[in-house]
């Protein structure tokens, strides 16, 4: 089977829904067939996988960098390159740029496409449009897209219902994500080695975000209780990895909170081996969001057996069952700081909760992608039928 992935971000840019579309070609492509990424063009990067990357002339997005916004419609060498690839199925996971490219290919092919809605796209659209009725015009535009293609999934049944609630009426189908984390043998070395570059404690408690630094993830809350903590004289450390248009200003809020010394900035990490160690060396890690649908960065903390922290009724929280394998907050400072000395304070009850996150949230990408192979292949031959 020969397949392409469409998407608006791969690394260098490193989301999770980059990380969904490495991960479906690299497993598509070592098991399953053959399999190309189709994505915008990235100045002085190389590619380097083990899989065949086709990128389009693109222009910086001011507004949203490190983002690009691609232009297929000026890339006639790849256009010719595509042409001449004789696709099974084709595959998008964005809507916009790269989604309008893989559509215009499927019909020009005669062959199927799949879309998976990853994100909460409105929640996108307010923050940068700050218009609503902007952005319920956006949104409708987007949702035609849903409806020109031929199958949508989703990465949970909560994201499903957010499509729905945007007025998208189609079958969905649901199809999870997962995580090339492992569990690690030098579990202890690995923390060691965290300790020692970031000059934490061994015993001390260390907390973790993980993430984008966006308003919409909800990283205010985070800022508004670790200076609960602090107040308090909780001590512990926050471990914050990631980039994103808000960062200025929110360690410019951690500075007026006067919690610069509870705060360890990591920045953007593309090693995954590194931020595996991360994972391994956090006691808690905490994900406020609700705007995620099904962070993977969830599946990777429970891969290393850390525990999770999320907003209860969130899309994130689907499937977490508090103090069981993992705990759940309202959404507010007070309930958050709460949870947080409550689930610390128990060693051992945290110990048990990291593993049952780990068997019951934790999934293989290679698991997955079999599963992905199945569907694609029941398409097909729907189709033929």
């Amino acid at each position: 089977m020969i397949t392409g992935q469409f998407n608006d971000s791969f690394p260098p840019i490193m989301d999770g829904v980059a990380n969904v579309v490495k991960n479906y070609a690299y497993w598509l492509n070592k098991k399953h067939g053959k399999s190309f990424v189709i994505t915008p063009s990235f100045p002085d990067h190389e590619d380097n996988e083990e899989f065949t990357v086709y990128r389009y002339l693109s222009v910086p997005l001011v507004f949203k960098r490190p983002y690009r916004l691609g232009l297929p419609l000026f890339s006639a060498t790849v256009r010719r390159k595509l042409n001449n690839i004789e696709f099974d199925i084709l595959h998008t996971h964005s809507p916009f740029s790269s989604g309008a490219f893989a559509l215009e290919i499927a019909k020009k092919k005669n062959i199927p496409i799949i879309t998976t809605f990853h994100t909460k796209l409105y929640d996108d659209f307010k923050q940068e449009l700050k218009s609503e009725h902007l952005s319920k015009f956006a949104l409708e535009k987007t949702i035609e897209f849903y409806n020109s293609v031929d199958y949508v999934w989703a990465v949970s049944k909560g994201s499903a219902q957010t499509l729905r609630s945007y007025g998208y009426s189609g079958f969905i189908d649901v199809v999870p994500n997962g995580t090339d984390f492992i569990y690690p043998n030098d579990y202890e070395k690995r923390r060691r080695i965290v300790n020692e570059k970031y000059a934490i404690n061994q015993d001390e408690l260390v907390l973790l975000y993980t993430g984008q630094l966006v308003w919409q993830k909800n990283i205010k809350l985070i800022a508004k209780a670790i200076a609960s903590l602090k107040a308090s004289k909780f001590l512990c450390k926050i471990l914050i990895v990631g980039e994103g248009n808000a960062k200025k200003d929110f360690f410019t809020l951690t500075k007026e909170l006067g919690i610069e010394d509870y705060i360890i900035y990591v920045g953007v990490i593309t090693n995954r081996d590194e931020l595996k160690s991360i994972f391994a060396r956090a006691d808690l890690f905490i994900f406020p969001s609700v705007y995620d649908n099904a962070p993977i960065v969830l599946k990777e903390a429970a891969a290393l057996k850390t525990p999770a922290i999320l907003v209860k009724g969130s899309n994130a929280a689907e499937g977490i069952i508090h103090e069981e394998n993992g705990y759940l907050c309202d959404n507010n400072v007070e309930c958050f700081v709460k949870v947080i000395k409550q689930a610390s304070t128990n060693k051992e009850k945290l110990k048990q909760v990291g593993e049952k996150a780990y068997k019951t949230i934790y999934r293989s990408w290679e698991s997955i992608v079999d599963e992905v192979d199945n569907k694609y292949k029941d398409i097909l031959t729907d189709i033929r039928r």
